[in-house]
C-alpha cells in the first residue's frame, strides 16, 4: 500500500476543529513526513505503515505545546483514526489525499 503524497487532515479536538496538511514520502526506503498547520512546519517521527494502519508522532507548539501520537487506518485516498496528546482524550482524525497535479510529479 502506498501512502506517499499530501494529505489534508481535519482534527476534531476539545478546543475546536484543526485543519492541517501532512506530506508523506519515502527516502531511502524509510517513510518520513512533514506536518503543516497553524503557521508551523513540523517533522514527523516514528512513521510506521503496517498493512493499512499508519502511525506517527509529532510535537506542536500552536495553539498549545503538545506531543501528539496519531493512529489511523488508510483506505485508498482517505484515512480515519485518532490523535492523542498524553492523557487528554483522543481526538478524531479524518483525511483525504490530494490529487496529484499532472506533469509535476506531486
Amino acid at each position: 500500500m502506498s501512502v506517499e503524497g499530501n494529505w489534508d487532515l481535519s482534527l476534531s479536538t476539545p478546543i475546536g476543529k484543526i485543519e492541517a496538511e501532512v506530506e508523506l514520502r519515502r527516502e531511502g526506503g524509510v517513510l518520513t513526513g512533514t506536518a503543516r498547520g497553524a503557521g508551523e512546519e513540523i517533522p514527523l517521527s516514528d512513521v510506521v505503515l503496517d498493512g493499512d494502519r499508519l502511525s506517527w508522532k509529532q510535537a506542536i507548539t500552536k495553539p498549545v505545546r503538545l506531543n501528539l501520537t496519531f493512529a489511523v487506518t488508510v483506505d485508498g485516498n482517505t484515512l480515519s483514526g485518532t490523535s492523542r496528546a498524553g492523557r487528554l482524550p483522543a481526538s478524531k482524525v479524518t483525511g483525504e489525499r490530494r490529487a496529484t497535479r499532472a506533469g509535476t510529479g506531486r
